[in-house]
């Protein structure tokens, strides 16, 4: 089978459906992303139906659990290459869209890439997300901040909530089993504006799953976050 025969299987379980337009728009994403893999190091997973379902399908999922509203402005932090902004924006070219990295080279790839597949209207940020939360042009600027990032969601909180504006949503890709990690990120959310609204427990193909955390922001982030990161590291919120 095919690798986008396969995404159009899998997804069809969650009524995720694509335009040929969209297929092979992740078909190119999918080679090009293989293609700079082997020259920058842009993910470890390297399987063509792994892609599919690991990075593509995995960043849709949250089209399937809530509405993003025609137009709604979004920053994806820590992107990487491209997870989930671009594939969101691939399936909802309305969003307005940021990718910020901290590395130039990762928002360069996403640069070529967008320019191949005929994508406008993307804002790459090259910054720490420490320095955008601090920046008026960005801070609490978005309806939506998602990410996919490792780090723990008591600090990631810190990094995306103040870019949030009040009564949007900072929306974190974690592990399925995240109870123990959101009850001890509970308090520094709350300290930074926002509550831990839902949780939407999701299963992909295979052994992979996934948790969506919704947090939404109910006030204003204090001036004093987000804080550098050795601080965040030395002093977490607790």
């Amino acid at each position: 089978m095919k690798p986008i025969d396969y995404l159009i299987e899998q997804s069809d379980r969650y009524g995720i459906l694509y335009a040929q337009k969209q297929l092979d728009m992740f078909e190119v994403y999918a080679d090009k992303l293989l293609e700079w893999n082997q020259k920058m190091n842009l993910t470890a997973i390297t399987d063509p139906q792994e892609i599919m379902v690991k990075h593509f399908l995995d960043s849709l999922l949250l089209l399937t659990v809530v509405h993003l509203p025609k137009g709604a402005k979004l920053i994806d932090v820590g992107t990487g290459a491209g997870f989930p902004g671009m594939a969101l924006k691939i399936m909802r070219p309305d969003l307005r869209v940021t990718l910020l990295d901290s590395l130039q080279k990762r928002l360069t790839f996403l640069q070529v890439l967008a320019d191949e597949l005929g994508i406008p209207d993307i804002e790459y940020l090259h910054a720490r997300a420490e320095d955008a939360g601090r920046n008026p042009a960005h801070r609490e600027q978005y309806d939506f901040a998602v990410s996919r990032a490792v780090a723990n969601l008591r600090e990631l909180s810190e990094y995306c909530l103040p870019l949030v504006r009040q009564g949007g949503y900072f929306i974190s890709y974690k592990g399925y089993e995240m109870e123990e990690e959101a009850a001890q990120a509970e308090k520094a959310v709350e300290i930074l504006g926002g509550r831990l609204e839902h949780v939407e427990k999701l299963e992909l193909p295979g052994d992979n799953k996934r948790s969506l955390l919704f947090i939404k922001k109910i006030s204003q982030t204090s001036s004093r976050f987000p804080r550098m990161p050795a601080k965040i590291a030395k002093n977490p919120i607790i």
